[in-house]
């Protein structure tokens, strides 16, 4: 189970760590527009979020889509 995974961006990155960069690059209101989720528009928190996107892979493949292409946005502002 302790595979190493050099190819893999999200390797070693949690989903709580994720949500929290995506909640302070883009708030809740353009996340909720970006991936229209309500646990992202109605009453939203980060524990919340993680309880539904943990249930639910469809929800999960997005957040973590738009994370990687913020890091890659990221990257190349640098």
């Amino acid at each position: 189970m302790n595979e190493r995974q050099p190819k893999n961006p999200l390797h070693g990155v949690t989903l709580e760590q994720i949500m929290n960069i995506l909640v302070a690059d883009y708030g809740w209101d353009k996340l909720g527009k970006y991936i229209k989720i309500r646990c992202f528009t109605s009453n939203p928190s980060v524990q919340s979020s993680l309880k539904f996107l943990r249930k639910t892979p469809w929800a999960r493949e997005k957040v973590e889509k738009l994370y990687l292409a913020s890091q890659k946005r990221a990257k190349k502002r640098k």
